[in-house]
């Protein structure tokens, strides 16, 4: 079974450019099911690359199995999706032994601006260093699972990056 163990936080301001390696990959993602159930069934379009990803409950730690699809599939299903695809293009930013993955929100107008990063690790009592750029954690806030973001918007207040 897989299982993903990531924390998530806010970004503040733009230093994490400095680190940031390449231009980033551009990422649309739609959801077939949000709840209330305890899976959220998510298809993405990462580059050029579809996938098909299902997740269990929780927020720190929850299984997450996630499965190539054909790109004309994952096409085809973004437009099954009840609300509207996000898009937003994911960075990979190094810092001190971790891969840090900030996603910058660019649709639907609603997440413009919002800026969010997270980093998986390996248990769920790993402590990694916190770059400095990081505003507050939202690990364990509904509010910013990516599902929520798709269906509500960002809290108030919390979309500059």
């Amino acid at each position: 079974m897989g299982i993903e163990i990531e924390r998530k936080f806010l970004v503040a301001g733009e230093a994490w450019r400095q680190a940031a390696q390449g231009p980033g990959l551009p990422i649309r993602q739609g959801y077939l099911s949000t709840g209330p159930g305890p899976a959220v069934v998510r298809v993405r379009i990462a580059g050029p690359d579809g996938y098909l990803t299902i997740k269990g409950p929780g927020r720190l730690v929850r299984a997450e199995f996630e499965y190539p699809i054909p790109l004309a599939d994952a096409q085809a299903l973004l437009g099954l999706c009840a609300t509207p695809p996000l898009a937003k293009t994911r960075h990979a930013v190094p810092h001190e032994g971790h891969i840090w993955t900030v996603d910058v929100f660019e649709a639907p107008e609603r997440l413009a601006g919002l800026v969010l990063a997270e980093v998986e690790l390996p248990d769920a009592g790993a402590t990694p260093p916190l770059p400095a750029w990081l505003g507050a954690e939202v690990t364990q806030d509904p509010r910013y699972a990516n599902a929520a973001l798709a269906l509500t918007g960002p809290p108030r207040g919390d979309q500059a990056g």
